[in-house]
């Protein structure tokens, strides 16, 4: 990207004026080394679908316990509860940081995934974010499920595009958290751990978990601290640190019914369709992603429990064609980046069904190839996903999906909504 190549992150950079943040204390565990890489949706620039493309191959960990299957919103046993006392207003522990505390909460925030910029802009503070990952594409994708919610805007165009950051860009934000991993950014960039610490103490802490996306392993220097959590249980550290346990409450208990209106309804297993997700910028390159991996990338389809239609035979994020598409003959195509405005949907539905192969497969001749939004999802887009996928794979069960083309989230009938959309804006904007 244009504004991320400009500098060496090997050097040390000195900011032009004193951090302000010299209210900023640390506690827990002290970062150490770098991480694995390994970014399973990634982009070339802005307006690439990043959920088309694959950074790296990442191993994953046979030993880590994984996460709850059905991404619960309880709170975990190992969350630590901050006390009433002044300096631990703000207070919460997550790997691989440990335990950050702020005398108040951030009025700016760094991010660089936007599972992280969904928890903020859920907090009530989409306007703080000063970077993220592909904000252009990004804005235009959230933008299309934002319209469903009375009262809420969010504007993400023109911030800065955090994919490879830079040292020199971190000092001039000057943003007080750094909402990302930074093992991650360590390895992925080619930043040092000394970079990490640098803008630790010069600018402000980081507070972020990414490799909990698909359960990567940590390399030697974290394999003894790294954790794994689900999306709503890194949601409840977030919303801890920026004093926001209300907000983050209130969302939790409509998740937490919203997964109880699924498992109730869910047909037996024989019942269930066989399904494959998909992300492509063209159909000559097409990335399958299975359902059912660990991690919080999956946090809106495992919950259904359909069945892969590969068997297990093709791994997540492996590039396949028609014609291994056809051998596995899904009964239903989910197609990633399907709500992006650049996306024409209707023309990929037309491409499917003009050639001779992909006109073959189960889900292209019953019309069941549907539109999802992106994998990297926080709070608010995990619920629209969960009801879409519910409706998409089950509609005797949640009712129809509607047909879509284009334009924004449908409008679902009140009656057939699976979770209250103005309890959710209502969070978002303060009225709780």
């Amino acid at each position: 990207m244009g504004d991320d190549s400009s500098s060496t992150s090997g050097e040390s950079v000195a900011p032009e004026t004193p951090t302000r943040r010299e209210a900023i204390k640390y506690g827990g565990a002290a970062l150490v080394g770098g991480l694995l890489a390994g970014c399973s949706s990634s982009a070339t620039d802005d307006e690439g679908d990043p959920d088309s493309e694959t950074a790296t191959t990442s191993v994953r960990t046979e030993t880590a316990t994984p996460s709850d299957p059905t991404e619960t919103a309880t709170t975990s046993e190992d969350t630590e509860t901050t006390t009433e006392t002044e300096s631990d207003t703000y207070s919460a522990s997550i790997a691989p940081m440990g335990r950050v505390s702020l005398e108040e909460p951030p009025e700016t925030v760094f991010t660089r995934l936007t599972h992280h910029a969904d928890m903020a802009f859920a907090l009530g503070r989409g306007d703080t974010i000063t970077a993220m990952h592909a904000p252009a594409y990004y804005d235009r994708l959230w933008n299309q499920f934002i319209e469903r919610l009375p009262g809420v805007t969010l504007d993400w165009e023109g911030l800065y595009s955090s994919w490879q950051p830079t040292k020199e860009k971190l000092y001039e934000l000057d943003s007080d958290i750094h909402l990302a991993d930074p093992a991650w950014i360590t390895v992925q960039d080619n930043w040092d751990p000394a970079d990490i610490e640098e803008i630790e103490s010069g600018v402000s802490p980081w507070f972020g978990n990414s490799l909990s996306d698909t359960h990567q392993e940590p390399p030697d220097a974290y394999a003894d601290g790294y954790e794994y959590y689900t999306l709503w249980e890194q949601f409840e550290r977030v919303a801890q640190l920026f004093g926001e346990q209300a907000r983050y409450e209130e969302l939790a208990a409509i998740h937490a019914d919203l997964l109880g209106t699924i498992e109730e309804r869910l047909p037996d297993e024989s019942e269930r369709p066989s399904v494959v997700m998909i992300a492509a910028q063209d159909l000559d390159e097409i990335y399958a992603y299975t359902l059912d991996e660990p991690g919080f990338l999956t946090a809106h389809t495992r919950p259904f429990g359909a069945r892969d239609a590969f068997d297990g035979e093709v791994e997540s994020a492996s590039v396949i064609d028609y014609e291994a598409l056809l051998e596995a003959d899904p009964d239903v195509i989910l197609h990633l980046g399907g709500f992006e405005p650049n996306t024409d949907l209707a023309a990929r539905r037309e491409e499917f069904q003009s050639d001779p192969v992909a006109s073959e497969i189960t889900a292209v001749q019953s019309e069941r190839v549907y539109p999802q939004g992106a994998r990297y999802q926080g709070p608010i887009l995990n619920l629209f996903q969960l009801e879409m996928t519910a409706k998409q794979l089950y509609p005797d069960q949640f009712g129809e999906w509607p047909r879509y083309t284009e334009g924004p989230y449908p409008e679902i009938p009140a009656g057939e909504q699976l979770f209250d959309r103005e309890r959710v804006a209502a969070v978002i904007n303060g009225d709780i």
